[in-house]
């Protein structure tokens, strides 16, 4: 029997992933209450990495309820820093401040990617990736906001690395893919292994 992959994700790059890797998808995006399910589980002291495999759990086990049978993937991602976890930018002044807070110093992102069938997960991961920025000068920062806004508004910290977000980095430890918002290679290995695509 051909199950259908649908990726629960509004990601444009999510998508391109999936798509260059030759894969036959549909995207359905959930609706879920993220900053509801975050600020539960930072109250209860949850760390980043269990808040964002929750997130992708949730993504993912919604749409599956609609659509039991396919491979629904569901991802997301937390960026933790000195203690504290980034969202999302809600202005170009918000971008702003988190790239000033970034620029010269190492965070951590991590990506999570939930394959749920039947409305339950039967696949799960996380990637850590450490991203040092090197110093940002005041008027590259500027000029690369006022450039990159409205596109940087989806990516918690602010910054794209398949974009121009490239150039704010001097290291990245861990995996490309991941950064880019899919743990893409364990993904396609788990469906070649299921048979749900060809191997």
């Amino acid at each position: 029997m051909q199950h259908s992959i649908i990726l629960a994700s509004g990601s444009s790059i999510r998508a391109e992933l999936l798509q260059r890797a030759g894969v036959s998808f549909s995207v359905m995006k959930p609706r879920v209450d993220e900053e509801m399910i975050k600020s539960a589980m930072l109250a209860e002291g949850e760390s980043p990495r269990n808040i964002a495999d929750a997130l992708a759990q949730a993504k993912a086990e919604k749409v599956s309820m609609k659509e039991p049978s396919a491979f629904i993937i569901g991802c997301d991602q937390v960026l933790a820093f000195e203690g504290k976890i980034l969202s999302k930018p809600e202005s170009s002044d918000d971008a702003g401040a988190q790239l000033r807070a970034l620029s010269g110093k190492t965070h951590e992102l991590f990506t999570a990617a939930v394959i749920c069938q039947d409305g339950r997960a039967i696949w799960r991961k996380v990637s850590d990736v450490r991203m040092t920025m090197r110093p940002i000068s005041e008027s590259y920062l500027d000029s690369y906001i006022s450039r990159n806004w409205p596109e940087i508004s989806h990516a918690c910290g602010s910054y794209q690395v398949e974009a121009e977000g490239s150039r704010l980095f001097s290291k990245i430890d861990g995996d490309h893919f991941a950064v880019m918002g899919l743990p893409l290679l364990e993904i396609l290995d788990y469906l070649a292994l299921r048979g749900v695509i060809d191997s």
